[in-house]
């Protein structure tokens, strides 16, 4: 786990990667704050950040408080996070994420309504300011308007680039957009984006290309979730879908960054898919809590099959220095109640070091 490793065109000085978690501490209109600058650098001991989901067009948007990346505004707030996190010695991708079908117009603008692949909502509720709503039906995407996400998605990458930090991750996972085009009750389409596998894969893989061919494949990851049922998306064969993904992007595969894999909870589809993959490999384990033996146990057994990095998402969360304390097997401070989602530095930046409160490990 201590280990270095190569993840595109970085190398890394260990094998934890920070996951991508939602905090929602952005400004109204979606720029990074100074706050969000602090929270990243306080974790640049990660051997890679991966910001949280960030819409590359208005109306992918997730939720209030949440980055964006498709105005000059996102930009200049993400340079100012970017520089925190090399300053702290850090690296760090930003995931772009289309929400799709779990937007809400209570917090789209302009009264953009949410899109998908086919005019069915997702039997779950959606946070907006006011409290949990459920989730509405969404408007069908045209072909234009694909194409249009298509390039939205290139374009929010040239400004991540410009910004500074070091890559993007595509998220095609956890029930959003690109997720809806993959699973068969959330993509009822007929057309050339639908019906058969390679139809409902067709948005991924050209997101993927249309990213990689503006800024570079060694500097773009993808992030998929196998059978993962968030969002109400249900995959009827998902060993048939992700085969059928991986061997698509064959061409591409050594020279990307990474995919992301997160755990089915299938070790034999995880391997089926791994089987197919011949580049970089990111896994997120769904096991126990992230301090947890079992949770150190199936990482190292990860890493021992070949993936390069492990993603932890709630050992970040309540410690900015994650690997300094599973280096030294330290307790882990417990999540707040209070700010996992929204607020000020509470619950956000104000979790102490090992430095910081030494008698926690003793």
């Amino acid at each position: 786990m201590f280990d270095n490793a190569t993840v595109g065109a970085l190398t890394v000085p260990n094998r934890f990667a920070m996951a991508p978690m939602s905090r929602a501490r952005a400004a109204a209109d979606g720029t990074p704050t100074a706050l969000m600058s602090n929270y990243y650098a306080q974790r640049a001991g990660a051997g890679l950040i991966i910001a949280e989901g960030t819409h590359p067009t208005a109306a992918g948007r997730l939720g209030p408080w949440v980055p964006g990346l498709h105005q000059d505004a996102h930009r200049l707030g993400w340079s100012r996070v970017a520089d925190a996190v090399h300053t702290a010695g850090g690296r760090i991708f930003v995931q772009l994420m289309h929400s799709g079908r779990l937007a809400h117009p209570a917090f789209l603008p302009h009264g953009l309504h949410p899109v998908g692949p086919s005019p069915v909502a997702a039997r779950t509720d959606i946070y907006t300011e006011a409290g949990r709503e459920p989730a509405v039906r969404p408007q069908v995407l045209s072909g234009n308007e694909i194409r249009d996400i298509v390039e939205d998605f290139a374009h929010a990458a040239v400004r991540a680039m410009a910004a500074g930090l070091d890559g993007v991750e595509i998220h095609a996972a956890n029930g959003y957009l690109l997720h809806q085009f993959l699973a068969e009750n959330a993509n009822l389409r007929t057309d050339d984006w639908g019906g058969s596998v390679p139809g409902r894969i067709r948005l991924t893989v050209e997101v993927v290309r249309a990213v990689a061919a503006a800024i570079g494949a060694h500097r773009v990851g993808l992030r998929i979730s196998p059978a993962n049922r968030f969002g109400d998306l249900i995959e009827q064969d998902p060993e048939d879908t992700y085969t059928t993904l991986v061997h698509e992007l064959a061409q591409e595969q050594d020279q990307l960054a990474y995919l992301h894999l997160v755990e089915s909870g299938d070790a034999g589809l995880d391997d089926v898919i791994q089987a197919g993959w011949t580049g970089g490999l990111v896994v997120t384990p769904t096991l126990a809590r992230p301090g947890d033996p079992a949770k150190l146990k199936a990482a190292q057994a990860w890493l021992d099959r070949g993936a390069d990095m492990i993603a932890f998402g709630r050992g970040f969360l309540a410690n900015p220095d994650f690997v300094d304390r599973v280096r030294h097997g330290a307790p882990l401070n417990p999540p707040s109640p209070h700010g996992t989602y929204g607020g000020d530095h509470h619950g956000y930046t104000d979790y102490p070091t090992l430095e910081q409160a030494p008698a926690a490990h003793t």
